[in-house]
């Protein structure tokens, strides 16, 4: 038998509490609507979407497919924010491409292109991992994250209180050679393209130092670390940037597998950072996914699986609900991000 068709099944005994509805309403701070995250939703009835928020206990859902271009923000603002504004908020982004074109005048043009984009209503700007890896400016070099030269684009931000949302980098495994030492080596080799190993690429720790640098060097801009600041793999690495940059927030999409399998490092964490934790799933209006996480979150079940289906996406381990107080699950759910958004009530 192949490795990669090992399907081991559990026969530990355990509780299993289902929450089919979370303890209190809920902003989804971190999701996609379109392909190939958010389940084509572009192409489907919003009724039949609003339906499904509805029944997972979401009030307002944040997307973020305006982040890979103004043509999919546009349409966005129109299917979505312009027929439901109450539901949903969505973020703008940079064209990278037009570095090679407008050299020097690039970080100018961003800038006032993120202008435009708040005019057209987004509610943030989303800047995904192909800035630290891949965005080259005209010249050809890498642009590191904290590149001087784009200071102008974090300043508009603030100037205009737009949130801004980074993913930089990516799982730490990613970084690493794809050997039989790789936890993460089935999803990788079912995804090559995700593959960041040093070289070609920069160093993780060296694009997360740059992020530290641009956050710090920027205390009027109000920033979002992706996935648990791009590093939940390393609870400390994390609690020192929320430490020393108080204009700094984190989500936790997509990273219940990796807060999961730490739960009494990650509980203490929740609690200690109650006040700078946003929900996010990034799994798309999936109700299954939204239940997992308000199990993981609500309730102290042990060793069960954080992604629907056999075999766990990111890792073959199971993980530990973290039985959160009610409090604390409020903040994450919703406060926190209604102060981060500006959000004064709740539909």
């Amino acid at each position: 038998m192949l490795l990669e068709n090992y399907r081991p099944r559990p026969k530990l005994v355990t509780k299993v509490t289902p929450v089919l509805y979370p303890r209190h309403p809920v902003i989804d701070a971190h999701n996609h609507l379109a392909e190939p995250f958010g389940g084509g939703w572009d192409k489907k009835p919003l009724s039949q979407l609003l339906d499904i928020l509805d029944e997972a206990g979401v009030r307002i859902y944040v997307d973020l497919d305006g982040g890979w271009g103004e043509n999919i923000l546009t349409t966005h603002l129109n299917l979505f924010k312009a027929r439901a504004p109450e539901r949903f908020r969505v973020f703008g982004g940079v064209d990278w491409s037009k570095w090679s074109e407008l050299g020097n005048r690039f970080p100018d043009w961003a800038a006032n292109r993120l202008r435009v984009q708040k005019e057209w209503g987004a509610d943030g700007l989303k800047v995904w991992k192909l800035f630290g890896l891949q965005v080259r400016d005209h010249e050809g070099n890498l642009v590191k994250v904290d590149d001087p030269r784009l200071d102008i684009l974090w300043e508009t931000a603030a100037d205009l209180k737009l949130p801004v949302l980074i993913h930089v980098a990516d799982p730490v495994a990613f970084f690493d050679p794809v050997d039989e030492t790789n936890e993460r080596w089935e999803e990788l080799n079912q995804h090559p393209d995700w593959v960041f190993t040093s070289p070609p690429y920069p160093p993780f720790t060296e694009i997360l130092e740059a992020f530290y640098r641009l956050v710090k060097a920027h205390p009027r801009t109000l920033f979002i670390g992706a996935h648990v600041g791009c590093y939940a793999e390393n609870l400390a690495w994390v609690s020192k940037m929320l430490d020393d940059c108080p204009n700094y927030y984190i989500d936790i999409a997509a990273r219940i597998g990796e807060l999961g399998r730490q739960p009494y490092s990650a509980r203490r964490f929740f609690i200690q950072y109650q006040d700078r934790i946003l929900f996010g799933s990034d799994l798309g209006p999936d109700l299954e996914a939204y239940r997992i996480y308000y199990r993981f979150l609500e309730t102290d079940d042990e060793y069960f699986n954080y992604n629907p289906g056999d075999v766990p996406l990111q890792g073959r381990w199971f993980i530990y609900g973290l039985y959160l107080p009610a409090e604390v699950l409020a903040k994450v759910y919703y406060q926190n991000a209604q102060e981060v958004l500006g959000i004064q009530t709740l539909p």
